[in-house]
C-alpha cells in the first residue's frame, strides 16, 4: 500500500442520520477522495413517503440487501440490482422490505441536493 493511500477503516467511518436513515461514508473530499464520494446506505423498514428531492450530479445507487423504490413509480430494486439517477431527476427512496435495507451510493464530490420545497442543501457527507 503506498503512502498515499487513505483508508478508512469500519469503526472510524464518519455516520450521519437524516429522516431514519444512516449514512457510513467510505469516500469524501475529507477522506482522501477529492472527486467522489460514497456512503453505504441504511433504509430503516417503513421508510418512505418523504417528499422527492433532486440532485445536481448524477447519483448511482447499488443495492446490498433489501427491496427498495427510488421513485413511487419506478422499477423494484434487490440485491445486485443498480440504478443511475440523472441529475435533476425526483428522488423518493422507500423500503418495501421488512428487514432493513441497505446500498451503496456514489456521486461526484461537492453535489448539493434540493429539497422538496427548493432548499439547497450540501450533506456533510459530500464534502
Amino acid at each position: 500500500m503506498g503512502d498515499d493511500m487513505q483508508v478508512t477503516h469500519a469503526a472510524d467511518a464518519p455516520r450521519f442520520e437524516l429522516g431514519g436513515a444512516q449514512f457510513t461514508v467510505h469516500a469524501a473530499p475529507s477522506l482522501g477522495s477529492p472527486g467522489l464520494c460514497t456512503w453505504r446506505l441504511t433504509v430503516p423498514p417503513g421508510h418512505g413517503g418523504d417528499a422527492p428531492h433532486t440532485l445536481d450530479r448524477d447519483e448511482v445507487f447499488m443495492v446490498l440487501s433489501g427491496t427498495v423504490q427510488l421513485a413511487a413509480d419506478g422499477d423494484k430494486l434487490g440485491p445486485g440490482d443498480a440504478a443511475v439517477v440523472p441529475a435533476g431527476e425526483p428522488i423518493a427512496l422507500t423500503n418495501l422490505g421488512e428487514g432493513e435495507a441497505e446500498l451503496i451510493v456514489a456521486i461526484t464530490a461537492g453535489f448539493t441536493g434540493y429539497m422538496a420545497d427548493g432548499t439547497a442543501v450540501q450533506p456533510p457527507w459530500s464534502k
